[in-house]
This record gives C-alpha cells, sequence and structure tokens, in this order.
C-alpha cells in the first residue's frame, strides 16, 4: 500500500503538534513564526482530512478532545524519530559572520544580556557587533542589518519597527534634591537630537535657560546622571534596571512620554542571507517578550 495515501498535510500535522504541545495558538504561531489565522487554517485542514474535531475550543482557552489526545500521542514519538534522524544526517553549517551597526548604548544596556539566547540557538553564526554614531550603511553592505533608533524615516532600506520607547528626563535623586530648577541637560551626540525637542514641545515647556553639555554615547550620559551630573533623557527601555534600584528617579513631575520615536530593524530590501533571516526572527521575538 503506498504510503503517500493515508500521511496527512505535513505542515498541517506539524501546525497540530505545536498547538497541542501549547493549547494555545498565540505560542505555537509564535514559535513557528506565522500568523495566529494561517495556524488556525493548518489545523483545520487536519481536521478536514480526518474527518473529525481534534481541539475544543472555548472563548479564552482550548483543550484537546479526546480523539486529538490519542492523535497526538501517537504522532509525537513519530514526530521526534524524525527530528532524531535529520538531527543525525544534517551536515555542520559552516560558520557564518553576521555584522551589526547600532548603538553603543542599545548594545551594551539591551542586547547584550539577551544574545546568549541567539547564539545558542544558532551556533554557527558569529555575531560580530559594529557600535557606531554613524549610522551603519546597510544598503552598501558596510553591515548586513542595523539596529536604529529614531522615527524609522531611513532612505534606501527596509525598516521594521521591533519596540517603542518612552521616554523622560531623569536625574539621580541627590541631584533632585538639590531643586537646580536650571540643572544642566545632559545629551548624547546624535544627528538628529529630537529626543528634548519632542518632549518639552509636547508639554510646552521652554528649556532654553538650562545649560547643554554633549557627551559621546547614551552609556556616558546614563552614567553621569547616577553621578549626579544633570538631568539624562531617560530612554525607559535602557534605563529600567537604573529606574528599579533608585539610582535614577523622574526630574519632573511629568508622566512619560511616547511618540513615533523607537528602536528599528533595518536590512537591505533584497536580503537573502540566511543569517540576516535568523537574526531578525529571534530579535523581532524577544522584542515582543520584552
Amino acid at each position: 500500500m503506498a504510503l503517500h495515501k493515508d500521511l496527512p498535510p505535513l505542515l498541517a500535522l506539524r501546525a497540530f503538534e505545536a498547538v497541542a504541545r501549547h493549547l494555545s495558538f498565540i505560542k505555537a504561531a509564535n514559535e513557528l513564526s506565522v500568523t495566529q489565522s494561517a495556524l488556525s487554517h493548518q489545523v483545520q485542514k487536519l481536521e478536514q482530512h480526518l474527518g473529525k474535531p481534534l481541539f475544543i475550543r472555548r472563548t479564552r482557552a482550548i483543550d484537546l478532545t479526546t480523539d486529538g489526545e490519542h492523535y497526538y500521542n501517537e504522532i509525537r514519538p513519530a514526530l521526534d524519530a524524525i527530528a532524531a534522524a535529520t538531527r543525525v544526517q544534517r551536515v555542520a553549517p559552516r560558520h557564518t559572520v553576521l555584522r551589526i551597526g547600532l548603538l553603543a548604548s542599545f548594545a551594551t544596556l539591551w542586547l547584550a544580556p539577551r544574545l546568549a539566547d541567539f547564539l545558542n540557538r544558532y551556533p554557527h553564526i558569529q555575531v560580530e557587533l559594529l557600535p557606531s554614531i554613524q549610522l551603519a550603511n546597510v544598503a552598501a553592505a558596510e553591515v548586513d542589518l542595523a539596529i536604529r533608533y529614531g522615527k524609522g524615516d531611513w532612505p534606501d532600506v527596509q525598516a521594521v519597527r521591533l519596540m517603542d520607547e518612552a521616554i523622560s528626563p531623569v536625574c539621580s535623586p541627590a541631584f533632585k534634591a538639590s531643586q537646580l530648577q536650571k540643572g544642566p541637560l545632559l545629551m548624547a551626540t546624535s544627528h538628529r537630537p529630537f529626543e528634548w525637542t519632542d518632549w518639552s514641545a509636547h508639554y510646552q515647556l521652554d528649556l532654553a535657560d538650562h545649560p547643554r553639555v554633549v557627551l559621546h554615547d547614551y552609556n556616558i550620559v546614563v552614567e553621569a546622571a547616577v553621578a549626579g551630573q544633570g538631568i539624562a533623557m531617560g530612554r525607559h527601555r535602557l534605563i529600567e534596571r537604573r529606574l528599579q534600584d533608585g539610582s535614577l528617579v523622574e526630574a519632573f513631575d511629568w508622566p512619560p512620554y511616547r511618540s513615533e520615536i523607537g528602536y528599528w530593524l533595518i536590512t537591505p530590501h533584497a536580503s537573502t542571507h540566511e543569517a540576516v533571516k535568523c537574526f531578525s526572527q529571534w530579535l523581532q521575538e524577544a522584542c515582543r517578550h520584552a
């Protein structure tokens, strides 16, 4: 008897296994990097192939039917065996270097503490972080991809929004207690210093009387603020630990401000680099859970 006559659609089988294991369409879709609607379509396709429902769908939860539970328990060892056989036969991928352009502050304060997860998943990809204030030229292949902070309006590249950012002026508790009404504003070198401009315009405040101290990098800005040297514009994604341990506090009695400012994944329009795809998928997943 021909085997293919009894085999279900394999994509549908993979979708069913992930949903059954998680008992969640959301978690399964994230794992397989597909939309929930596409995943649901594949599961329905398998149910149509078998002629019976495999899940009990409720408003906020799902469960396996009795048939679905039996089917899952029977196919899971087979899928595990296929995966094990594939691992044995797979040729180890060649060592690949992935060059990433980004700000040193994002590399230090956000990416580095999470990077081990990517390296564990893809040990054949060597990540080379190239921190620079200058915007690395992705289109000209100076780097393979970039992570930029801004409003997403860069020409000649593909920009995907990773995370938004909440900003608010912060300082050390001692600096706030000193009640310096016109304390210096600590700023990082930038081609487009929109943070203070956007924040002051939103709250209709005139900061012209505050002296300005321009420092090379945002890491230095944060450390200077912690040391009581002035008021920094706090990027909450990056200074979360400092706010939690109390070394930085809100400088003014205004809530954090959210605008179109955020973090963006920048890739060439026609990239076919497998390492770029792997890192892009991983980074977007990490940002969703941040």
